[in-house]
């Protein structure tokens, strides 16, 4: 016997018409090339986002085809999430922090009809337009007055487009399942890997994003996404926002800048923001230069690499700031796991080593480890195997393969070596191809790097394995040194000793001006690896 029922299908286009009816007069400020803080309300926008609708009819995209975007965080990459994926077409976001032979890839690989670029980008797109065989033409995210001399083919301006249409757009009738949006992994080896979301899927990881024990959003709250729109959908919070009816404020292409972070927590009054752990650094080396506060954030969410406790710390002893732990990846729309406020009462080693881990999963995502034959391991907070996961806005496949990505039994290998306690909280020890094998025994290169980043005068740290004759692996600790700062490796190798194991402790450390980072802004042991391929062992045994 079935439910009675009705059966509404769940759609981006249903968030639209829910912000349009409850919050318009709702703000989105914003940063472009061409406006340092444009205002508007989220009832302009989604006007606007039908102008683009019908503009995109006009240019011949049609329901199904792929249009790619290389764009910052502002309203008008708002607009075009929208205006895409409302009309039946296919939002597909690019990083253009990628290499040039992975963008044409992954343009080609799409087969993007239509590409929307920031006027930063038209050199990048000027420079392979003779490769992208399937793309039609360009549109420039700018205004006449901006609009920049280019050679690509059949270049618009994009604020020209949107002026000759009225905005009378019949938005048509789409199926849940339908796909809605396109985004390409940036840590696999080999080409990038496409992950195409339906519209069902990142209805319910909507959800899954405003829940209590996740992030939570008031209307009343203002929400700045640091993490870029063009990677994994700035973790819903373009959608979640509008939802909820929160203000929207996207720092265009500042997100690196401490100073523009600072003044738009200040000026908007943000309350909620969330980014990669470097971005953070930025804001709090700003912060402690200028002496500055920024008074109305309460929470900031970290994800796309293990925050330091250094970061945690700082913000909640000088600013009040609350930072909590969130996992995810491309495959997962992306959120997993969130590490929402911890009890009070912990004592504080106790709530330090809980806040380290990424939390638990959120209703919608199941998780867990297996040993190396697939086995279940105990979530006993000890034992550590690959990580797995399932849920309804969890990849099945990748985009045009042919085969699915799902063990036998139906679970997605996220490629994290993890634990999982007895409350259910994950603890990231490694990525799969980092992981460190010493003498039988795992290391893990997280907790190392954590510890060193807590220590005074360490601005950056990274952990690989290098092999060694007698243990297979033992790892080494590469530096980066804060500014002005002299450090001593030995010292801070002493600096791990009562902390960890001794076998733990790195038997070297090396200083270095940087360490590589990937496109998203983690860093990149792939590259360092690659950087380190002459290093010998000092002649000494391990500790």
């Amino acid at each position: 016997m079935h439910g009675l029922m009705m059966q509404g299908q769940l759609t981006l286009t249903g968030i639209m018409r829910h912000a349009q009816q409850n919050f318009a007069d709702r703000e989105i400020v914003s940063i472009t090339a061409d406006d340092p803080r444009h205002r508007y309300t989220y009832g302009q926008a989604f006007d606007r986002a039908a102008q683009l609708a019908s503009a995109l009819q006009k240019l011949g995209a049609r329901q199904g085809d792929c249009i790619g975007t290389l764009a910052w965080n502002d309203y008008r990459h708002f607009e075009l999430y929208y205006a895409t994926s409302c009309s039946g077409l296919i939002c597909h976001t690019i990083n253009p922090r990628l290499f040039a032979e992975q963008i044409i890839y992954i343009i080609q690989h799409a087969e993007d009809r239509w590409l929307f670029i920031d006027p930063s980008f038209v050199p990048l797109l000027e420079s392979i337009a003779d490769r992208l065989a399937g793309v039609k033409g360009c549109v420039i995210l700018t205004d006449s007055a901006h609009m920049p001399q280019t050679s690509l083919p059949d270049a618009h301006c994009y604020e020209e487009l949107l002026a000759a249409e009225s905005g009378a757009f019949d938005w048509p009738q789409l199926d849940e399942q339908s796909a809605a949006a396109l985004c390409y992994t940036s840590g696999t080896t080999g080409n990038p890997k496409g992950v195409l979301y339906s519209h069902r899927a990142m209805v319910l990881h909507t959800y899954g994003v405003l829940m209590p024990n996740a992030f939570a959003l008031q209307g009343q709250e203002a929400v700045m996404p640091v993490v870029p729109m063009f990677h994994v959908n700035a973790w819903s919070l373009p959608y979640a926002a509008p939802v909820m009816g929160a203000k929207l404020v996207l720092p265009g292409p500042k997100m690196g800048c401490g100073e523009t972070l600072c003044n738009l927590i200040r000026e908007e009054g943000v309350n909620v923001a969330a980014g990669v752990p470097t971005v953070w650094l930025a804001l709090q080396r700003y912060l402690r230069e200028t002496g500055q506060q920024i008074p109305s954030l309460r929470r900031v969410i970290v994800g796309g690499a293990a925050c330091p406790w250094s970061i945690m710390e700082e913000f909640e002893a000088r600013h009040g700031v609350y930072t909590h732990h969130a996992w995810g990846m491309t495959e997962m729309s992306p959120l997993g796991t969130f590490n929402a406020r911890v009890p009070g009462a912990l004592p504080a080693e106790e709530a330090r080593k809980l806040r380290l881990k990424q939390g638990r999963t959120v209703f919608g995502v199941e998780m867990r480890i297996v040993d190396e034959c697939g086995n279940s391991l105990p979530h006993d907070g000890t034992a550590c195997g690959a990580l797995q996961v399932r849920g309804p806005w969890v990849c099945e496949r990748y985009f045009k393969a042919e085969t699915s990505a799902l063990t036998d039994d139906g679970w997605f290998d996220t490629g994290d070596v993890a634990t999982i306690d007895a409350d259910g909280y994950l603890g990231i020890t490694d990525r799969t191809k980092d992981v460190i094998k010493s003498g039988g025994e795992w290391i893990s290169s997280i907790e190392l790097e954590n510890l060193a980043v807590a220590m005074a005068g360490i601005q950056e740290a990274a952990v690989i394995g290098i092999a060694h004759e007698k243990w297979d692996e033992r790892p080494l600790l590469v530096v980066v040194p804060s500014a002005g700062v002299q450090l001593d490796a030995q010292q801070i190798l002493e600096g791990f000793r009562g902390r960890v194991a001794n076998w733990w402790i790195p038997d070297d450390c090396l200083l270095v001006n940087e360490i590589p980072h990937t496109a998203t802004g983690k860093i990149s042991k792939k590259d360092l690896r690659d950087q380190l391929t002459e290093y010998r062992w000092p002649q000494t045994e391990p500790q």
